[in-house]
């Protein structure tokens, strides 16, 4: 195994490795292109990087920021939207760029078209230097769902219903969840030149456990991470007892 694991005692020293990577990256290179997602593990994480940049620790001014997916059929100012996600908890405390902070449109009335327009967005940018990566329950990283193909591009995927009832409770009851998202795909995360993904929870050990354990990427997209070297794995021990167990074995 090529992928570097750095297991921590709490979501919280994930979440402190994970902003001290990012805020080192920028100190290296201020003016890099760096993917960023959302999700409850990633709150941590922007708590962090905006406390950073309020002691003069980094500055995002410089910095590309392309973000990984977007729900279809949410307009940016749509409370849920990832859009929306990342201007409260980054983009309003920190000094990015709004001209250099892209989003997918999922608004869009195309998303396929969408889909293409923001493939060829990152392709022009250079690609990503940095890229910070969840990992879901049932091993997606991005939207990219069991069954994703290794080679995806950037493209509109169908939610799985273990990804539907983990997000369900973002959204209101009775309000309409979004079943499709733009995403982009395992092809364009392999081209980032380091990528950083995080895990902390219970919930999480058992894609954990099979993205490190020889998993087939069909069945856990984050497997094909595994035996990179450009990747770190920033667990807590919640996320990664199975993994320690049976690497202790």
């Amino acid at each position: 195994m090529v992928t570097q694991v750095k297991l921590l005692p709490t979501p919280e020293a994930v979440a402190d490795r994970a902003a001290e990577l990012l805020v080192d990256a920028i100190a290296a290179k201020p003016n890099l292109v760096m993917g960023l997602s959302t999700g409850g593990t990633m709150l941590g994480v922007y708590q962090r990087l905006v406390e950073a940049f309020r002691q003069d620790k980094v500055s995002f001014h410089r910095a590309t920021v392309v973000n990984v997916d977007e729900y279809v059929g949410l307009s940016s100012d749509h409370p849920q939207s990832y859009a929306s996600y990342m201007r409260e908890h980054l983009f309003r405390h920190v000094d990015v760029d709004p001209r250099r902070a892209y989003i997918p449109d999922g608004a869009a009335i195309d998303p396929d078209q969408e889909a293409q327009r923001y493939e060829g967005l990152i392709e022009a940018l250079g690609g990503f230097d940095v890229l910070l990566l969840g990992l879901g329950s049932n091993g997606h990283i991005a939207f990219n769902e069991p069954g994703s193909p290794a080679g995806s591009r950037t493209r509109v995927v169908r939610l799985s219903p273990s990804t539907l009832q983990a997000n369900r409770r973002y959204f209101s009851p009775g309000e309409e969840q979004p079943s499709s998202a733009i995403t982009i795909g395992l092809g364009t995360i392999l081209t980032a030149r380091r990528i950083f993904v995080v895990a902390t929870g219970t919930a999480k050990s058992a894609a954990v456990n099979a993205m490190l354990t020889g998993a087939i990427p069909a069945d856990c997209p984050a497997a094909m991470l595994a035996n990179s070297p450009n990747v770190q794995l920033l667990l807590d021990d919640a996320a990664g007892y199975r993994w320690r167990e049976k690497a202790a074995n």
